[in-house]
């Protein structure tokens, strides 16, 4: 049994365009949408901030198109809080497997998109110049991802990269700042991101050196799922105890339920993931099989149930995908009318099935703020 420890962790998190109450769930707005909602359509799901991506955005629409459609705010249509992720994890996920898509040097990244022959480079300097172009109100620094399996060396080497581009990305973010002279309400957090893979050590030596250079909060950095697919807790948790409790802690690509709940449960006020949207899109709506308590949300999986949209059990059913759910769709739907759209591949069906699993999230980042004290 995981003995979680319950400190005085943050319970808010105030930002430029949104007060968050935490913990809170971030869907993936990749290119400045979640796919298939329109921005007010995401707000009517309960979600009270997106995170979108700096990787991706300088390439589609481009830096120079987001700055003159006004930031993404205006762009968007969304009103709330907007983070925005370095594009470290993209680095791993494309770089680290496929060199033609470009490389990792001491300076940062350096890529050509698949389809084209220009190249990009992004610097520690350049991130923050573009998340603070963008009009985000929480910025993370360019970190070198690792997957949790990469061996010594890498990880080591990603540590060491990670502190320098850290140091850097806290310099420009500090001139660029003083140089707009924002008053303070108006100013955007920096985050720092901890690697250090497996190895408590280096994680530890990543944790520390962050905190020296000074952040408003953290996010958990590298891969954190193991080769089966598990959220590595021991690493996961570990890394929380690391930074003090006074700051807040992202659980960056953290987005199943009950791994969720465990890291909530263990001071993570923060999430994000493309998960529950992807298995909106792919037939897998999401369920609380029985309303948890606090022991059960933290120790037991058994609360949470998938409802596959495509099995034929439900071609005629009239029930909703949840009794009690107060979405949209549960409260117009039924379960076999949203089978009968994924049948026919239908657009619809990805607005419905998105908003259920959405508002899932909701519900559960209330249930644990309602159980963790």
């Amino acid at each position: 049994m995981i003995q979680f420890k319950r400190m005085a962790y943050p319970t808010q998190l105030d930002l430029i365009h949104a007060q968050l109450n935490l913990p809170q769930y971030l869907p993936d707005a990749t290119f400045g949408q979640v796919r298939g909602l329109s921005a007010a359509l995401v707000a009517e799901c309960g979600m009270q901030a997106v995170v979108m991506n700096t990787y991706h955005l300088m390439q589609k629409p481009g830096a120079s198109t987001v700055k003159s459609l006004g930031g993404l705010h205006a762009m968007t249509g969304w009103k709330k809080a907007i983070f925005t992720d370095s594009g470290g994890f993209q680095a791993y996920s494309l770089i680290r497997q496929n060199a033609r898509f470009g490389q990792l040097t001491d300076n940062g990244l350096v890529f050509r998109p698949a389809e084209g022959e220009r190249k990009y480079q992004l610097t520690p300097e350049k991130c923050i110049q573009l998340q603070l172009s963008f009009d985000s109100d929480l910025l993370f620094c360019l970190d070198d991802c690792t997957h949790i399996d990469d061996d010594a060396e890498q990880q080591e080497l990603s540590v060491e990269r990670t502190i320098r581009w850290a140091g850097r990305c806290r310099t420009e973010f500090d001139r660029l700042l003083d140089e707009k002279r924002l008053p303070v309400e108006k100013r955007p957090k920096l985050f720092g991101v901890v690697q250090g893979g497996n190895s408590p050590e280096l994680r530890r030596r990543c944790a520390q050196a962050l905190l020296d250079i000074g952040f408003d909060g953290f996010g958990y950095g590298g891969w954190p799922l193991d080769s089966q697919g598990k959220l590595v807790e021991e690493m996961v948790f570990l890394t929380r105890d690391m930074i003090p409790a006074e700051f807040p802690l992202h659980a960056l690509g953290i987005g199943h339920p009950p791994y969720v709940a465990r890291c909530a449960a263990h001071g993570y006020g923060l999430f994000d993931s493309a998960m529950p949207t992807r298995d909106a899109r792919h037939g897998r709506l999401y369920r609380f099989h029985y309303q948890p308590d606090k022991t059960a949300l933290v120790e037991k999986d058994d609360w949470f149930e998938y409802v596959y949209a495509h099995d034929k059990r439900y071609i005629k059913s009239s029930q909703p995908v949840e009794e009690g759910c107060d979405c949209p769709t549960c409260q117009s739907y039924s379960l076999g009318y949203l089978r009968h759209l994924y049948k026919l591949n239908d657009s619809l069906y990805q607005q419905l099935s998105t908003m259920h699993n959405l508002h899932f999230m909701v519900r559960l980042m209330d249930l644990l703020r309602q159980n963790l004290p």
